[in-house]
């Protein structure tokens, strides 16, 4: 049985007298493709960036597989292998798809400013990051997108290719804030297909936020349900989906 690579326990984060998160605690299972929904104002964003650090709790920790990384900052927990993408993608818009993945390479030595000059420190590194990008962009279906700049691909394309920039950085456990969020339904369903190609074949765990439930469900392990601040019910999506909780406070009875 796989082990928990992240733990939510007793997370509470108010904003002045809004209480977000009223003791939230959950545990994500390694290689697995787990969903959080929740109507609107439910605390699902709030969690998630908790989790990824943009916010600190005011209560609870965050263990990251066993580490307590409660507060770090994004960078720190980037560098952990803790990925990230956001509902609306922020790439570098006149840089082609290949070069969005390359700058998200970690410890490339031609940033440095005495080896850059000295083509011999950098170019066998150069030449496997390029390769990395590239099985990467294959895994993605982007292969043939690799020389177009960002700015003309579409909205799903974009949403994969801050997955590929994620995946650059070598992360466990990627966080995606509805990755198909305004996505036709034919690209929709060929992003979580690439999501479960990544999580058998690379052994990725993905931990989403989404409300396209229709498309979803087919896909996911786990389900996590969130309303008022609170975690109200998990498990496979068969149970929970038929779980009076969830109609109540998702569904609207």
């Amino acid at each position: 049985m796989a082990a928990n690579i992240l733990s939510v326990q007793s997370i509470s984060k108010s904003f002045g007298n809004l209480y977000a998160l009223d003791g939230v605690s959950l545990d994500v299972v390694g290689q697995k493709v787990s969903i959080l929904i929740g109507p609107n104002g439910s605390g699902k964003t709030t969690l998630i960036n908790v989790i990824s650090g943009l916010y600190k709790p005011d209560s609870g920790k965050v263990l990251f597989e066993r580490e307590d990384v409660t507060g770090y900052p994004p960078f720190k927990l980037y560098r952990l292998g803790m990925g990230r993408t956001f509902q609306i993608p922020a790439l570098f818009w006149k840089l082609t798809v290949l070069e969005n993945l390359l700058v998200a390479e970690k410890n490339n030595p031609g940033e440095s400013f005495l080896k850059s000059v000295i083509s011999r420190f950098w170019k066998d590194s150069e030449l496997r990051t390029v390769e990395k990008a590239a099985r990467i962009l294959e895994l993605l279906g982007l292969s043939r997108l690799w020389d177009q700049p960002s700015y003309t691909l579409s909205g799903g394309q974009m949403k994969l290719v801050e997955i590929g920039r994620a995946l650059m950085s070598d992360a466990k456990l990627l966080l995606l804030d509805e990755p198909v969020s305004g996505v036709n339904p034919t690209l929709a369903h060929e992003i979580f297909s690439r999501i479960l190609r990544l999580r058998d074949e690379l052994g990725l765990t993905f931990f989403i936020v989404e409300h396209r439930l229709d498309v979803a469900l087919k896909y996911v392990d786990e389900m996590f349900v969130m309303a008022l601040g609170k975690l109200i019910t998990s498990g496979p999506p068969n149970e929970v989906m038929n779980d009076k909780r969830v109609i109540e406070a998702y569904l609207g009875g």
